[in-house]
């Protein structure tokens, strides 16, 4: 009996399974990525869509939540699988052309949304404590890009993750309203659609700030800095040993992650409807206007909170619009890339990000009118996400670039319906 003993010691350690990823370490790139799709341009959007039409567009985010799941889960299994982000494996498999161009595009629509969002910011700031809106945008920018260049990584990511919180500001109003779950219950199995050019535009809209180019870059990204932090992890092809931990984190962070996300969104429209819609207010442009229109109608708690979101929100979604143009543009350009990188051994990458932030900055003290450039940011969107979708299906389909870990099955299956509703969606705004 002795001598059986270790062989069963030595065959118990080789069936042992991994472990399932433990709540603290799945949240990560996916929630962060998430969190930063509600930023102020976004809760406009939101609230524009509750304002206009009342609950009756609630089914476009339940519709979007497994799409957006599937594009960015996606986008993290390349970053993880390769070890390069998006735009390095656009750089590796695509002509330099199409790469140029589909990345000064996404670089031009950001700089214009982080612009759009630091004056949201700026604007939110000033209801509540007064004060020059632009020197509020001078400081959120400069906050910004300080915090991006000179805190280190691992410490910037936990105060991502911190401010994520600050979309629960978001529910908090919710509650502070009076709803009928009946009706809104029975508009999200069955909506009322209208084919009309107004209903129509919105629903375009939201499809267009639910998923959008940025996202995929970032999270793509943020899969290779944490490998990279992390000196046991390598990428999954020259590591596959690691894979049934890190696939199945990345899939919880990422579900996770887009269900808070569309949660909260959601939250913003039902809001709106019940106060701003439900009072015939229904020209929204921005989200600074959505929380003044609250105060007379849901009181100053719900105005303040709404408020103060936006703030918090503009704050996770700055680094992110930033960052992923300085990903996209540096490893388009071969540069040294990552927030986990010196200043002074990534000073182009860096340099992309106070240059955007700076343009987006000088945007506010422009005559541009921020509703309009906002238009052309999605419009921008609207021309890059399905390319960029379709590459980025089919390097996650190639053999070549993921080995034998290339997407199949109902992700697969997903991503390409992602890619396809999208296609439409992007019509369907030229059109209207």
């Amino acid at each position: 009996m002795n001598s059986t003993a270790p062989k069963r010691r030595r065959r118990t350690r080789e069936v042992k399974q991994p472990e399932r990823p433990k709540l603290r370490d799945i949240m990560g790139p996916g929630l962060i990525t998430g969190a930063s799709d509600d930023d102020p341009s976004g809760i406009a959007t939101y609230s524009q869509a509750g304002a206009q039409f009342g609950v009756n567009l609630g089914w476009t985010l339940l519709l979007t939540f497994p799409l957006m799941c599937a594009i960015q889960q996606i986008s993290a299994q390349i970053g993880r699988v390769t070890g390069h982000g998006l735009g390095g494996n656009l750089r590796r498999n695509y002509p330099s052309w199409a790469l140029y161009a589909l990345v000064g595009l996404l670089v031009v629509a950001n700089t214009i949304n982080l612009g759009a969002d630091l004056g949201a910011m700026a604007a939110a700031l000033k209801l509540l404590i007064g004060g020059p809106a632009l020197f509020y945008v001078v400081l959120f920018g400069l906050v910004s890009v300080l915090l991006e260049v000179f805190v280190r990584y691992s410490r910037y990511v936990s105060l991502l993750k911190w401010l994520s919180l600050s979309l629960f500001a978001y529910v908090a109003t919710l509650f502070a309203v009076k709803l009928d779950w009946l009706d809104i219950g029975r508009n999200l199995v069955v909506p009322h659609i209208e084919w009309t050019a107004s209903y129509l535009t919105v629903v375009v809209a939201v499809f267009g700030t639910t998923i959008s180019p940025y996202l995929f870059f970032w999270q793509a990204e943020e899969e290779v800095e944490t490998e990279e932090e992390n000196p046991r992890a390598k990428p999954l092809k020259r590591a596959p040993k690691q894979a049934a931990f890190e696939l199945e984190r990345i899939r919880l962070d990422t579900w996770i992650g887009m269900a808070f996300s569309n949660l909260i969104a959601l939250c913003i429209v039902l809001t709106t409807a019940a106060t701003l819609n439900a009072h015939g207010i229904t020209d929204i442009q921005t989200s600074s206007q959505a929380a003044e229109a609250l105060r007379p109608i849901a009181g100053d708690f719900a105005f303040a909170v709404f408020a103060m979101g936006i703030i918090g929100t503009g704050m996770l979604a700055l680094p992110v619009l930033s960052g992923s143009s300085a990903y996209a543009l540096g490893e388009a350009m071969q540069w040294p890339v990552g927030l986990a990188q010196q200043p002074k051994k990534a000073k182009a990458f860096y340099g992309t990000i106070a240059v955007a932030t700076l343009i987006g900055v000088a945007l506010n003290f422009s005559p541009i009118d921020p509703v309009k450039a906002l238009f052309w940011s999605a419009v921008i969107n609207g021309v890059v996400a399905v390319p960029v979708m379709v590459m980025t299906m089919r390097l996650a389909t190639s053999q070549k670039v993921m080995g034998k870990f290339q997407i199949r099955g109902l992700l697969r299956l997903l991503g390409w319906l992602a890619t396809a509703t999208m296609a439409i969606a992007a019509i369907g705004m030229f059109a209207a």
